[in-house]
């Protein structure tokens, strides 16, 4: 992560479902990013303002752009923590990068941008729920 030590790292815990494993045994690619939007709203969660709520105001946070590196596979029921920092708001653009580990070792480190929108599709400014996420 390029995250400074002053940035909120959000911990989201999860066990891999048998669902998300492929014929391989090895959790399917894309579950990851599955894990990434579990993780963000747990994160939302975290700071007392469910997603659900932000969309009630009129705030959307559409995924304009997503990465992952995939250094080791997760299997079955393992013991996955998913750690979330918000590393940069410019503008209306919000940058969050994520780390999968099980115990020790990291599994796959990537990150997300999105992009404050209206339910209209109007571009709108982070709103203050958005900026506390950067608040250690």
């Amino acid at each position: 992560m390029t995250a400074s030590h002053h940035r909120r790292t959000f911990k989201m815990n999860l066990y891999v479902p048998y669902a998300h494993i492929d014929k391989m045994g090895f959790v399917y690619y894309a579950n990851y990013l599955v894990y990434f939007e579990m993780a963000r709203a747990d994160m939302m969660r975290q700071v007392g303002t469910p997603y659900g709520e932000l969309e009630k105001k009129g705030v959307m946070l559409p995924v304009i752009e997503a990465h992952c590196v995939y250094k080791k596979p997760a299997h079955y029921d393992d013991h996955l923590e998913v750690n979330t920092v918000v590393t940069d708001i410019k503008g209306v653009r919000i940058r969050m990068e994520y780390v999968i580990k099980r115990g020790d070792d990291t599994l796959v480190t990537g990150y997300t941008e999105h992009v404050c929108l209206s339910p209209e599709g109007k571009v709108l400014k982070p709103v203050p729920e958005i900026r506390q996420l950067t608040e250690g």
